[in-house]
This record gives structure tokens, C-alpha cells and sequence, in this order.
């Protein structure tokens, strides 16, 4: 146990360079991702903003697609798309977000798979 008056260090060797003109951190170049970390960071905020928006949507803040594109400075077209993720079947969500399963398709495609039965889903996105 430490005394209050002691002083505990962590050193985490990153880099911070830019991209994109922002500030981005980068991992010691001999890093290697665990195995389990197989989730797209792309695919988790696609997701959770479509969720956001369809939330939205169902409250009565947006009465169409072009009202809520408006609102968050987007085209109309690309919002539409996005927010199919937020009806993908339920396997599908609970494997992307919580399972650590990788997804077999783009998150482009992704988008296009809520028109299909979630049996079908499941068999398009993971294998």
C-alpha cells in the first residue's frame, strides 16, 4: 500500500502525431492488438450514431431523413444509408458491438443488409 504522499508514475510510450491536421496517438511500433480486439471503430460509431438518430427520429425532434441531415451537416443520402444500421437483426448487433466478431463485409455493405431477414444477416456479415 502507498502512502498518500507518494507518487505512482505510468509511462505508456506513445507518440502523438497529426493526421488529418488533428492530433492522433499513435502505439510503440513493435505493438501488436490483442486477438480479441477485432471490432472496427468505424463500424461501433456507424452504429451507435445510427441508434442516436433513429432515437431521434421516434421522439418527434425530426419529423423526415433531410430534416435530420440538416441538423447534424450531412447529406441526405448518406444519413439515409447509415441509419439502416440501426435495423440490423439483433444477432448481428450483439456480435458486432459486444461479441468482438469481425464483420465479413464493409461497413458500405453493412448498410444494405437491414432490407434482408435477420437469418440471412447473420450468415452475409460473418461468414
Amino acid at each position: 500500500m502507498t502512502k498518500p504522499d507518494d507518487t505512482i508514475r505510468v509511462l505508456i510510450p506513445l507518440k502523438v502525431r497529426k493526421k488529418n491536421g488533428r492530433p492522433k496517438i499513435m502505439p510503440p511500433a513493435d505493438y501488436l492488438p490483442s486477438e480479441d480486439q477485432t471490432q472496427d471503430p468505424h463500424v461501433l460509431r456507424a452504429i451507435g450514431r445510427a441508434w442516436g438518430w433513429r432515437r431521434r427520429i421516434e421522439a418527434g425532434e425530426f419529423s423526415t431523413i433531410q430534416d435530420l441531415a440538416e441538423a447534424v451537416g450531412l447529406a441526405e443520402r448518406h444519413v439515409s444509408r447509415q441509419l439502416r444500421l440501426a435495423y440490423l437483426a439483433p444477432e448481428v448487433l450483439k456480435r458486432l458491438t459486444c461479441g468482438r466478431d469481425a464483420s465479413a463485409v464493409s461497413l458500405y455493405d453493412l448498410c444494405f443488409l437491414a432490407g434482408e431477414t435477420w437469418q440471412e444477416q447473420v450468415e452475409r456479415v460473418f461468414h
